[in-house]
């Protein structure tokens, strides 16, 4: 794997960040792999980022819809309930080539031994990641 960003907060401009950045590595030709952890990994299996206060106030919400409608991201709702669809992102990622991880460690902390949608990574993935020449951003 060329880049491995680690995913960690439950915040959906966060993880739209994180994998809209993944998206466009992959389509460079990279070989790009998102890894979640921490809260990050919860709100995946339960399907739930919030968002950050900055982030919340209705107009700002439509402003990030529509633009993110005019880049090719997934919207849900319509009208005054237009909102990003975070977690249609997260496989149009998928479907893109970007590789979506569980952390083994955090999993195993959550009790969470599969999350739908995700590759549970092994321990040797995350050691072999962390010493090899993979380009990592974020933190466990």
């Amino acid at each position: 794997m060329d880049l491995l960003f680690i995913c960690r907060d439950a915040v959906a401009s966060s993880l739209m960040g994180t994998l809209l950045a993944a998206m466009a590595a992959r389509r460079s030709g990279q070989k790009v792999g998102v890894l979640f952890t921490q809260e990050a990994l919860k709100a995946v299996a339960d399907g739930f980022f919030r968002w950050p206060v900055e982030l919340q106030g209705q107009e700002t919400r439509w402003r990030l819809a529509d633009a993110a409608r005019d880049l090719g991201l997934p919207i849900m709702g319509r009208g005054e309930g237009r909102q990003v669809d975070v977690r249609s992102l997260l496989q149009q990622a998928q479907q893109e080539g970007v590789a979506l991880y569980a952390c083994p460690i955090w999993s195993r902390l959550l009790g969470m031994p599969e999350v739908r949608g995700l590759e549970l990574a092994t321990e040797e993935m995350l050691l072999g990641w962390l010493q090899g020449p993979t380009r990592i951003i974020g933190s466990l």
